[in-house]
């Protein structure tokens, strides 16, 4: 007996397959990435630390250190401040120096909120949970996200971040203190969440089986990343970056009326005359004729599994053995590529060299790990794509710790560590993406978006612990690293523990799975 999901399978082929509609859907959420990329990226700008002095006076001074954030001119960064002193970054004067630093001083050749509120010495801790208070929104709204998109569609859900991002990201431009950023931080992260966690599956109950892994192995999200050096070079300003983020997010909401609702989600809802227009536009666009949608609504009623009024909850994913199993192999790789990309993004100024050009090297380094997929996921599987990846990732986090902790040549040692730190980034993005296209597959159409949600917030468990991390990694190097070994690693293992995919009809109903699981 043919099954709903093979049905809409087959529907998806009549009506095209990956047609001029599937073009312009993926077009649009490519359009709309440059609200997620940078607003999880930007901080690798706004949160890094311009050079800055502790100016002391040349004779014996007593009282507290004041922290003003006196600026200092980047066209003369030597210059002395009459009958002062200057230290370059430390927060006391020398040991031989009885006086205390009288105020700091910072090179104005960019401004990010380290030189804005002068988060340094006993503050240098701001920058840090500020990045941690944003992966806590997308902890929470991957949760929630999921729920409300399987509750009330895809379309209303996308939409919603897209406008929170880009209302919060114009706000954040204007914040005048920290306490009032990392508010912001923390609703552009609920907007970051529900984005993360509808984005991908909302394009794959569009997509034919074979072009599923195609949204993440289009660069979208590289060649933003890349746009974000570009744009922090030339601007050199966290509150215009925050404003242009929102400005451009903005755009994106303009594709409501081009973009229609999942008829995929139409259909498990039993909205089977809303789903059958979406099914005829799409046939339209893509120039093919109308599909006999007559049989729909007999495949429904004759599928036992289909039970379009039940409402699914996270529990589904707890009740059920294999979607449990799934869930926790799954989420041991989300949990390292969450920890993993961002320890290694948010370290950018712990290289050597140009701050923006490092920027941009990590992210066009994505790229050629990205345009592999699609390739690898459908010659070797969705499994064995991960495997190699997360292995690449995990030898490449080792290169790094052992090049940080070696007694070598300094020019040698820079080199190893930023070459390894390439590669790491490498490994790690390429993983991310294939077990996010691997993901979708594994759960069913009734529970997918709360399951992509509840793994993208594992990996912001991950992502929350790493700008702590980058901080203990500035003092003790290599930790940080050495953590990314192990957690890839592992999640190697794991990959191989869950079942393949490839070429595989993905479920819409729950039952249909509990049905084959107990074959």
């Amino acid at each position: 007996m043919k099954t709903t999901s093979d049905y809409l399978e087959e529907v998806i082929e009549e009506i095209g397959g990956f047609g001029k509609f599937q073009v312009l859907l993926h077009g649009s959420i490519l359009l709309s990435k440059v609200s997620i990329t940078w607003s999880l990226l930007i901080m690798a700008f706004a949160g890094a630390a311009p050079d800055w002095w502790c100016v002391y006076p040349n004779t014996t001074a007593s009282g507290a250190i004041n922290y003003n954030t006196t600026v200092l001119p980047s066209s003369s960064p030597n210059v002395t401040v009459p009958e002062m002193t200057k230290s370059f970054q430390t927060c006391t004067p020398p040991s031989n120096e009885s006086s205390v630093c009288q105020s700091f001083v910072f090179d104005d050749s960019m401004r990010t909120i380290i030189n804005e509120w002068g988060l340094i010495c006993d503050d240098k801790w701001v920058t840090a949970t500020v990045s941690s208070v944003q992966m806590a929104g997308l902890l929470i709204s991957g949760l929630l996200g999921g729920q409300l998109a399987d509750v009330i569609g895809r379309k209303p859900t996308f939409y919603v971040s897209i406008l929170i991002l880009s209302v919060s990201n114009i706000v954040a431009g204007f914040s005048t203190s920290w306490i009032m950023f990392a508010v912001t931080r923390f609703i552009i992260g609920l907007g970051c969440g529900a984005y993360l966690t509808v984005f991908y599956t909302f394009s794959v109950e569009f997509t034919p089986t074979k072009f599923r892994p195609i949204q993440i192995a289009v660069p979208d999200w590289s060649i933003w990343a890349a746009l974000l050096g570009f744009f922090s070079y030339i601007l050199k300003d966290w509150k215009s970056l925050h404003i242009l983020t929102g400005g451009l997010t903005g755009l994106s909401l303009f594709t409501w009326w081009i973009v229609p609702e999942s008829f995929r989600w139409l259909v498990s809802h039993d909205k089977l005359a809303e789903a059958d227009k979406v099914i005829k536009k799409i046939a339209r666009m893509n120039n093919h004729p109308k599909p006999d949608l007559n049989k729909l609504r007999a495949v429904v009623d004759s599928d036992p599994s289909f039970q379009g009024s039940r409402q699914y909850t996270f529990l589904e994913l707890i009740r059920d053995r294999s979607l449990l199993k799934t869930t926790a192999l799954a989420g041991v790789g989300w949990f390292s590529c969450g920890y993993a990309y961002y320890a290694i993004s948010y370290s950018v100024d712990q290289l050597s060299g140009d701050l923006y050009l490092n920027m941009f090297l990590l992210s066009v380094i994505d790229i050629p790990a990205l345009m592999s997929i699609w390739y690898l996921s459908n010659r070797l599987g969705r499994r064995w794509t991960c495997l190699g990846y997360f292995m690449i990732g995990s030898a490449a986090c080792l290169g790094v710790a052992v090049s940080q902790m070696i007694d070598v040549d300094s020019g040698l040692q820079k080199t190893l560590i930023n070459g390894f730190a390439l590669a790491a980034k490498f490994g790690v993005s390429a993983s991310w993406a294939a077990i996010m296209a691997f993901t979708t597959e594994v759960y069913p159409t009734v529970v997918r978006n709360i399951g992509y949600g509840t793994q993208n917030s594992i990996s912001r468990i991950g992502a929350l612990i790493a700008p702590q991390l980058v901080l203990v990694n500035k003092v003790t190097p290599g930790v940080m690293y050495i953590i990314c070994f192990v957690v890839t690693l592992t999640s190697a293992i794991t990959c191989l523990l869950l079942k393949e995919t490839k070429d595989k009809t993905i479920s819409d109903n729950l039952e249909v799975r509990v049905a084959g699981n107990r074959k």
